[in-house]
């Protein structure tokens, strides 16, 4: 049974914070979908993560394409991602349910903390999972580094 990690940005962008995550999650040998709302904004984060570290590659790809079953990480802006994920991490408030997180073995939810909507919806969704019998973590980088701040 997976958990629901809720990260409350409000120091790096998520353009900094998510090749992390992802780079943490491929080294756990998981497979992971990207999950967001607006094709748009998942085309500019496919191309922030190509021009990402000069140091290292973060393999991933933009749904839609012939390969999609093998990507270890897959951008959708869809609940069905074809590279059959372990994580699923949503962003800019994508919709995720109780039934996803207890199939999968960890599922991230990044919200920009500068955004007083986000932040009301993230909490809306942190209410309705731990409310369905998901286990739920919160992690702030207020202080300057992660830090978890609640847990159910």
């Amino acid at each position: 049974m997976g958990a629901a990690y809720f990260y409350h940005l409000t120091r790096q962008p998520l353009e900094l914070t998510l090749p992390a995550l992802l780079e943490k999650a491929l080294g756990a040998g998981w497979r992971v979908a990207v999950r967001g709302c607006d094709a748009g904004r998942l085309d500019w984060l496919d191309q922030k993560l190509w021009l990402g570290r000069e140091d290292g590659f973060l393999p991933h790809g933009r749904a839609g394409g012939p390969h999609d079953a093998r990507q270890p990480v897959l951008l959708t802006d869809q609940p069905d991602a074809a590279n059959a994920p372990d994580c699923v991490m949503t962003i800019d408030g994508a919709a995720i349910t109780a039934d996803e997180i207890t199939a999968l073995k960890r599922a991230c939810i990044l919200f920009d903390g500068t955004d007083p909507q986000a932040v009301q919806q993230a909490r809306v969704q942190w209410k309705t999972l731990t409310d369905a019998g998901c286990a739920a973590q919160y992690w702030s980088e207020e202080s300057g580094r992660w830090e978890k701040k609640a847990e159910r």
